[in-house]
Formats: C-alpha cells, sequence, structure tokens
C-alpha cells in the first residue's frame, strides 16, 4: 500500500469531509446578526475595524488590547458598549462571540487563530498569515479540525480588477507568462529609531510580558512595540512579509502554483543602523515550474521599479490596487504590436470592503472564504521561503509535499520557531 504524505492525506481527508462541514448552515445571533470580537487594537485594527462597523450583520461585543490606550481608542468608535480586556483568552471564553478580528503583531497570529478555532469562533487574521511555516500548518489544521471560515487579510483575493486581471493572465491574453517580478522600494533613510509615544521606560497601560507573548523575552523597547516591530526575526520578517505577503500571494495564484521548488535569496541591513534586523537590501528569486518569480526589496531608494509585471511573450500586465495596465509587446520583424493596449481602474478601499464582506457571507454560508488559510499559509510559505534562503546566503530545494527542505538540516531547522513558557501551539 502507497504510504500517503502528510499534505496528501489532509486534502483527501478535506475533500472527503467538504459537502458536509462547510455547508452546514450556521446559527447565529437574533436577526442574522454576527457578535464579532477585536484582539489587537493598534495601527491595522484602525484600518480594518471601522469597515466591520459599517456592515449591517456585524454586532461588535469585545475588544482586547495590551495596551489601555489603543484599548480605550478603538472601544469609542462603537456606538454600543463594548467590554473591553487585556488578555485576548478572556475575549475568547465569551460564548456569544461567533467570530475574532486579529489584528495583532505576526508572532501572535498562529496562537490565537489556533485557540479561536477551538473555541468555535470563525477568524479574519491579518497577513502575514504566520511567523514561520510550521505555524501555518498548524493554522490549517485548526481550521480544518474544528470547521472554522478563517479569512487571511490579503484582500487582494477580492478586489474585481485583481480577479480579471488574473483571468486574462491564466486564458493567454497576454501570452505565456515565464516571468514574474514583485517589488516594494522606498527610501527610509536613515533608519526606523524613532521619538516613540511610549518613552524610553515601560509606560503605565502596557502590559509588556503579554506583548512579547510566545517570543522571547527581551528588555521593553519602544521601538519593537509599535509598527516597527516588522523589523525584528522575533516578531515578523521584514517586507517580504509585509508587502510580499500581497503580491507573492498575487503571483502565485496566477499560477495556479502551491509553492516554488527552489529558492535563492541574498541580502541584508546594510545602511539603516537603527537596530532593526531584517533586510533593508533584499533580492529573491523563486523557481515555480515554467516561471521565474523574483522579489527585490530595498528600503534606502524610492526609485520605483516595477511592483508586481506579469511578463508575456504578447505583453507586460502591471497590477497595483488602482488597477491594471497592459503594455503590449512588439515581437521581432514585425511592425505592429502583438496585443492591444488594456486597463482597468481599481479602488483600493472597495477592495478591503469586498473583503470583509466576503467573510461575512462565508460566516453566514460556511463556504471557504477568497483568502482561505490555506492559500494564506501557502503564500505567507513563498515569503518565509525567501527569507530563510537570505539569512543562510544560499539556494534552498523545496518539496512542497513533505513542507520541508531537501537535504538541508539547517534550513528546516528553521520551519519553525520554540515558544516560550507558557505558551504551546497545540
Amino acid at each position: 500500500m502507497k504510504k500517503l504524505s502528510r499534505r496528501a492525506f489532509t486534502q483527501t481527508t478535506l475533500a472527503a469531509g467538504a459537502g458536509t462541514a462547510l455547508s452546514r448552515s450556521r446559527i447565529l445571533g437574533a436577526n442574522g446578526r454576527i457578535n464579532i470580537g477585536l484582539i489587537g487594537c493598534g495601527d491595522r485594527s484602525w484600518q480594518i475595524w471601522p469597515i466591520f462597523l459599517k456592515q449591517p450583520e456585524v454586532n461588535p461585543v469585545a475588544v482586547c488590547d495590551v495596551y489601555e490606550p489603543y484599548l480605550a481608542k478603538v472601544s469609542t468608535q462603537s456606538e454600543t458598549k463594548l467590554t473591553a480586556h487585556g488578555d485576548f483568552r478572556r475575549l475568547l471564553e465569551m460564548k456569544e462571540i461567533d467570530a475574532v478580528v486579529i489584528a495583532t503583531p505576526d508572532h501572535w497570529h498562529a496562537l490565537q487563530t489556533v485557540m479561536a478555532c477551538q473555541a468555535g469562533k470563525d477568524v479574519y487574521v491579518e497577513k502575514p498569515l504566520s511567523l514561520t511555516i510550521l505555524e501555518g500548518r498548524k493554522m490549517v489544521e485548526a481550521a480544518r479540525k474544528h470547521q472554522r471560515v478563517v479569512q487571511t487579510g490579503t484582500q487582494q483575493r477580492s478586489g474585481r480588477h485583481y480577479q480579471r486581471a488574473v483571468t486574462l493572465i491564466q486564458e493567454g491574453v497576454i501570452g505565456p507568462v515565464h516571468k514574474i517580478t514583485v517589488g516594494y522600494t522606498r527610501n527610509a533613510m536613515p533608519g526606523y529609531k524613532p521619538l516613540s509615544e511610549l518613552g524610553k521606560t515601560l509606560p503605565p497601560g502596557l502590559n509588556w510580558e503579554m506583548w512579547l507573548g510566545p517570543a522571547p523575552s527581551r528588555p521593553f523597547e519602544p521601538f519593537r512595540a509599535l509598527y516597527h516591530f516588522r523589523w525584528f526575526w522575533d516578531y515578523s520578517g521584514g517586507q517580504i512579509t509585509n508587502w510580499g505577503a500581497h503580491n507573492l500571494d498575487v503571483a502565485r495564484w496566477v499560477l495556479n502554483a502551491q509553492a516554488p521548488t527552489a529558492v535563492s535569496g541574498f541580502g541584508g541591513r546594510y545602511c539603516m543602523k537603527d537596530g532593526g534586523e531584517t533586510p533593508d537590501v533584499q533580492e529573491v528569486v523563486y523557481n515555480f515550474p515554467n516561471c521565474l518569480v523574483t522579489w527585490s526589496g530595498r528600503e534606502v531608494n524610492r526609485t520605483r521599479d516595477e511592483y508586481l509585471a506579469f511578463h508575456g511573450t504578447k505583453g507586460t500586465l502591471n497590477l497595483m490596487r488602482e488597477g491594471y495596465e497592459v503594455a503590449p509587446e512588439t515581437w521581432r520583424k514585425r511592425e505592429t504590436p502583438a496585443m492591444e493596449p488594456m486597463e482597468m481602474r481599481g479602488n483600493a478601499d472597495e477592495i478591503q470592503h469586498l473583503h470583509i464582506r466576503n467573510f461575512l457571507e462565508c460566516v453566514k454560508s460556511r463556504q471557504r472564504p477568497n483568502a482561505d488559510v490555506e492559500e494564506g499559509h501557502l503564500s505567507a510559505t513563498v515569503c518565509h521561503l525567501g527569507n530563510i534562503a537570505t539569512r543562510l546566503g544560499r539556494s534552498l530545494n523545496w518539496d512542497a509535499a513533505k513542507e520541508e527542505f531537501i537535504g538541508d538540516k539547517q534550513a528546516n531547522e528553521m520551519l519553525s520557531r520554540p515558544y516560550r513558557n507558557p505558551w504551546r501551539l497545540e
């Protein structure tokens, strides 16, 4: 009897159960209301929580944060009085809550999502889905085991012009695509060391131990605590897991591919001497079947290179949140372009609204959302592969079925990270 890999077994089991688990109707609150709690009241929540509050079926119930001023700020956005918690576990214990929105730093996403699924809550979790590849797989397993709807916050999956662009490329309108360029550039010199509102000493109202959670113990540092947690390996993975999580996801979507077979990465924090750790210059090359995908990250020069470009034999499709444009190619020894120019306008605010609407509709229908947890995991994996290759400074071969590197013990040790006591991912 042929032995199934762990992934093959999971996919077979899910396929067998999909007809019952996801089609099962959900008993919601009175009048079809969805009772929702928010975990993480900082920067990102200020952008998405107000959209949730405007949805007719949403009934906000509770909010949670480890920093009291953020908790107070978000609590006042609702017309109804919300229960406020400093520990997300207390929010998950509230049986009346149907779904949670998770907008915490990346190192908390996996634990909070898995525990929310175990508590019977559906989840909208911000990108990147995970801090490590093993975390992402655990999140998928928890969502399937507990039959939860889990939407990753990669909102392009719900954008009309993104969906149209993907269809055009997959239908061959710009010709075969064998190269995709993904990038993000800006000038953040001389570095990020900010004058934080938190000050140099631990401020009242901030539970630093709870902010750290499963991450290693560190003395309080305001640079780590707010938006700039993204530049520390303990909590995130730099711009490739920040912006790359969006555009590498679209590249994988277009290719309809699970993962690359190999990855090479190089870079470092060359110019910015601010205490951050993630690269300020990074180049990653992914070998997908019949297509090379490159990530170019640069924090030291704002000259805009290609943000997300699909290079076909007939034309190049440049895709952004504001829309897409197709620049035709002229073939050798031909005077006329291989195709006509094309474009479609988009709206970034509408994309976010549609993505949240998709999540809420799936909470009611029990269908898989546009950015289902499995898609979020596979795209986060692409980002993590790039960072692992960069940190090791060499090429790596990837076995997508086993979710491990081929013949590289050192790289495989970077698939997960130890959690600080008492936290466990189960």
